[in-house]
């Protein structure tokens, strides 16, 4: 499933790629016979598992030349996104642990060239709405990177100080930023006056596929429904836009048991208090909000998150 997912974003990244570039018919052509591939570092096999994962959370990319610019034009895409993919995924055990990035972006900085390859991949794997790997800790280097380097001029560098500034927000063990909900009543609260050992930040809009999936993966849940019955767990449900008739002609489909409310006035979004450029997305936080899981759409890790904070 995992190799389904990461094949899914080659292509996307072969299609954006595909967009930019403005080769010759011989230039293509001549690409795509002699395309360029990475080979990873092999840890040494007398390593435990463990072992070769930390061995390889350093050197995997220790047979990379990061000087051969040329490589960037030639290489096979589909087999570097997916050879980034991997290690993302290796390193992924640590999800806030972001020295290893810190590391790899140092050494892609080499040269524009190669600094704008491996955002690209950045991009693609860490950044994108859809992608299984997204990670902001892993992304914040990146784009520190990019701001850092000479490289760059001041209109370069706007979007990713946006992005930077927005993933910022709600780091993994940090408090979430705060904000006040309004229910159909029109009664409010906010969310650090919701109790609970656990809170759960639903962000959905009505009718939208994923977020009915995820709707029914947390009621049909019995970890979660049994926290929930027992109130050490609190799901917020929150809608962040505009169009009220639409939320209240859905708000049927939302568990009794739930918070569900809405964004008065768009506040999140104008302030920027949470990146909304993804919905669904779920936020975990502890008892006194710090997030434990930031801009999810996996139930099943918001059960292995809690199962292991216990």
């Amino acid at each position: 499933m995992q190799r389904i997912l990461i094949l899914l974003l080659a292509a996307l990244c072969v299609a954006s790629c595909g967009r930019c570039r403005n080769a010759s018919p011989q230039q293509t052509e001549t690409t795509a016979s002699r395309p360029r591939v990475f080979l990873p570092a092999i840890a040494p096999s007398g390593l435990s598992p463990e072992e070769q994962r930390d061995y390889l959370r350093w050197h995997y990319w220790d047979r990379f030349d990061f000087a051969d610019t040329l490589f960037v034009s030639l290489a096979d895409t589909v087999q570097m996104v997916e050879a980034y993919a991997r290690y993302i995924a290796l390193i992924s055990d640590r999800p806030a642990d972001s020295a290893p990035m810190d590391s790899l972006m140092h050494r892609a900085s080499s040269s524009k060239q190669m600094l704008d390859y491996f955002a690209m991949l950045a991009d693609q794997v860490l950044h994108d709405p859809n992608s299984p790997l997204r990670n902001d800790e892993f992304y914040i280097p990146v784009l520190r990177a990019q701001l850092a380097s000479p490289f760059y001029d001041e209109y370069e560098r706007i979007a990713p100080q946006y992005d930077l500034n927005m993933a910022m927000q709600n780091r993994l063990g940090q408090p979430a930023n705060d904000f006040r909900y309004t229910l159909a009543s029109g009664a409010s609260g906010t969310l650090y006056g919701v109790k609970a050992e656990y809170v759960l930040l639903f962000i959905n809009n009505p009718g939208c596929p994923m977020c009915r999936e995820i709707r029914e993966a947390i009621t049909s849940s019995p970890m979660l429904s049994m926290m929930i019955e027992r109130g050490q767990l609190k799901v917020l449900a929150l809608y962040p836009d505009e169009d009220l008739r639409e939320w209240r002609d859905y708000r049927d489909h939302i568990p009794a048991s739930w918070i569900n409310a809405y964004d008065k006035g768009c506040v999140m979004r104008e302030k920027s208090l949470y990146d909304l450029g993804a919905i669904p997305a779920m936020y975990l936080l502890d008892r006194d909000k710090r997030v434990l899981v930031k801009d999810s759409t996996d139930v099943s890790y918001i059960e292995e998150v809690i199962d292991r904070h216990a």
